[in-house]
């Protein structure tokens, strides 16, 4: 697969020393749908014949959206590289070669930023935070909260739980909720506790008992999951993997500009307040 360096998501991948240092990997990964936020392949857009070279970086995972104008007498061309990564490529003139990455003018700007954006990221955004809001979550924090940030949830994670325990300044000032969506990957009785959390009476509160537990076991496993409750942590469960992530914590935000950002595992340093906002 091709690589390059992410626009609007710079923490898709994830590392397996990451992983191992911030992240909890989920026990079993189900069948993956279509990646979250991938535009559908277009043919690009009144610019004349497609050119054959294109075919092939698609068999390196960069999926065509569209074209856009490009300088020097190259044609650029908006896509995404696995399912997940905004990138331009650039086809030469004599139609027999492409670049993918970043074409930069003398000022230092990237040529291709802003038709990307519009072209890809912008809709791929709004794709999946719509598939995130839809999901099965639970609330952490206020519900007129000004910023929301959603993150894959295990009940039996200790890296979800640090990120639960450094949120707390953001959520108890009411600038921050967070939408845990619930998963039960890492231990055996993991389902059963997201299970617990979503069958209660207040979902937000269970949650709650469970990080206050954390240390002592955390919320007690259901005996039985109902099928309605089963098909939520299932449809979850893709979710995660859909948008990119093979652990838990997962976790996504929207920045400045609305572009939602990933981050694998547990954000530290200063990141933890890129993702959080202002405190």
């Amino acid at each position: 697969m091709l690589s390059i360096s992410l626009r609007t998501a710079p923490a898709v991948l994830i590392l397996p020393m990451l992983l191992a240092i911030t992240a909890c990997s989920q026990a079993q990964t189900p069948p993956a749908k279509t990646p979250a936020g991938t535009a559908a392949a277009a043919p690009a857009a009144g610019k004349g014949e497609r050119p054959a070279v294109l075919k092939g970086i698609e068999k390196h995972g960069f999926e065509v959206i569209s074209e856009f104008d490009a300088p020097g007498g190259l044609r650029g061309f908006a896509g995404v590289v696995g399912g997940q990564q905004p990138a331009a490529a650039y086809v030469t003139a004599d139609g027999k070669h492409v670049l993918v990455g970043s074409l930069f003018d003398a000022e230092g700007n990237d040529v291709a930023a802003e038709a990307v954006e519009k072209l890809v990221a912008a809709p791929m955004s709004a794709k999946m935070w719509s598939k995130l809001e839809g999901s099965a979550w639970v609330r952490d924090g206020k519900a007129d909260a000004p910023r929301v940030v959603y993150t894959f949830s295990d009940a039996n994670c200790p890296y979800c739980h640090k990120f639960w325990e450094a949120a707390r300044p953001w959520v108890d000032a009411g600038k921050v909720q967070l939408r845990h969506i619930m998963v039960g990957v890492i231990r055996e009785d993991s389902p059963a506790k997201a299970a617990a959390i979503l069958s209660a009476s207040d979902p937000s509160a269970a949650l709650l008992d469970n990080e206050h537990q954390f240390d002592r076991g955390g919320i007690k496993p259901l005996p039985s999951i109902s099928r309605e409750v089963a098909g939520k942590l299932d449809a979850n469960q893709v979710l995660m993997v859909e948008m990119g992530f093979q652990g838990t914590p997962g976790i996504l935000f929207q920045n400045e500009q609305g572009s939602v950002e990933r981050r694998a595992g547990l954000p530290q340093g200063d990141d933890l307040q890129k993702v959080l906002g202002p405190r």
